[in-house]
This record gives structure tokens, sequence and C-alpha cells, in this order.
């Protein structure tokens, strides 16, 4: 088992890439930390992850633009655990628009969830993560933080960010033996994407050169390997997880 009693907190960690994450995670031999905005459906995941792997689990509701709940969210593993391993900042969301239509609270929004909240999160998990001199870090960008798309100004703006947070962070960390990487996934079959038509979906796939769209399982690898002592001499990259659509 690569992750073996590693303890692994993942925001936005109760559906989608966040849930595939941590059912990998656990598979693994990780104990995982549910971090969700949806306190029941974090509390349900948990127990589906401690029933199907026989890890230990902790659900809670973190709001990760707030610090004082990111600071929570560490005291509390802390508190279980004694350790952080591993944190992979994963929760976002969506609020599309035209650049010319786009409000301040659309635009607000998507920055502080996606990008201040990688930041609140990375700043509380790194202190303890500098006193062990061990510790991985993984954030979940975009494929458009790379390449732009139309109608997600703020989205693109959040994950561009988060891209070069992670190089930030990377060089600041490394000292104390922390590597931090990023994930762009392209387009992946999702509640995010479940709201397209099939119309969309096929004119997506067509974009795409193994023409289909990604599943949150194919996120979970790429999220293992970072996690993973084979990644043990990578820090500071982004790994593309798109199926080609972006080179």
């Amino acid at each position: 088992m690569r992750l073996k009693d590693q303890v692994a907190i993942i925001t936005g960690g109760a559906q989608g890439i966040g849930k595939a994450i941590g059912n990998l995670f656990a598979s693994e031999g990780a104990n995982i930390v549910v971090v969700d905005v949806a306190e029941d459906m974090a509390k349900k995941t948990a127990e589906e992850f401690e029933k199907a792997h026989k890890v230990k689990t902790l659900s809670m509701k973190v709001n990760v633009t707030q610090i004082a709940d990111c600071d929570e969210m560490i005291k509390k593993t802390q508190e279980k655990f004694g350790k952080v391993d591993i944190l992979v900042n994963n929760a976002g969301i969506t609020k599309d628009n035209l650049v010319m239509r786009m409000s301040d609270d659309e635009w607000d929004a998507v920055l502080a969830v996606n990008l201040k909240g990688v930041f609140n999160c990375t700043k509380a998990a790194c202190r303890p993560m500098m006193k062990a001199r061990s510790g991985r870090i993984i954030n979940i960008a975009s494929i458009v933080g790379l390449m732009g798309n139309a109608g997600q100004a703020n989205y693109s703006a959040s994950k561009g960010g988060v891209i070069a947070m992670t190089k930030t962070c990377a060089r600041e960390f490394a000292s104390r033996k922390i590597l931090v990487n990023a994930i762009a996934p392209g387009f992946v079959r999702t509640r995010m994407t479940d709201t397209l038509t099939d119309e969309q979906k096929q004119k997506l796939s067509s974009m795409i050169p193994l023409e289909r769209l990604g599943e949150p399982e194919d996120i979970a690898c790429a999220a293992l390997f970072l996690a993973s002592s084979d990644s043990s001499y990578v820090t500071g990259h982004v790994l593309s997880v798109n199926g080609g659509m972006y080179m």
C-alpha cells in the first residue's frame, strides 16, 4: 500500500473528483479527512470509505474562504490523527458568464473559493508539515487555467492563480521537504459537466484527441502519483490530465 497510515485532507471531498481521490487514497491505506460545505454528504462519504477500505476517517464542514475554518480543520485533524501528511486542495465552484456581463459577486465568489481557499488551506496545513519536515500539497487547477475559456474569466483566472501559487509554494517549502504540485484536469464527468447537453458533450469530445471526457478516477490516479513516494523528486509541477486537449 503506497499511502499506508498516512493522513490525507481532501477539500471538496464529498463528491466528484474529491471523492474519487479520497476513495483511491483510502484503498492505498490512507486515513481520510473529508472536508466539504455539505456536512451530511461529507459524513456519508467518510462512512463509505471506512466500510469499504477499513481506514479511519474524519468528516467536517469547512468554508475554505474563512481562515478560521481552515485552522480548525487542521486542529481537529491533528487532535484525531496527530499529523497531516497530505493536503488536496480540490474545493471549487463555477459561476460562468461573459466578461461584459459578469457581476462583481460572480467574480468575487469564484476567486474566494478557488484561489483564496487554496491559500487559506495551504497556510493552515504548511505549519505542521514544516515541523514534521515532510508533506505533500496537491492543488487541483484546470485546463482553463492554462489555455483560458470564453465565459470563464473568473474560473480561469482563479485556476491560473492556483498554478502560479503552486510554483511559489514549491519554492518556499522545498527546504522543509514539502512537495507542492498541481493537477490541471481537462473536462471531466462531474456534477459541473452534468449540466451540459448531450450535444455540448459531443462537441467537447470532438476537441479531445482521446475522444472522451475524463473520469474522476483519471484525476485520482494522477493525485496518487503525486502523493506517493513515486514522485519524491517532483515539485512545482503542473500535471495536465486532459486527454490531449491542450498540449
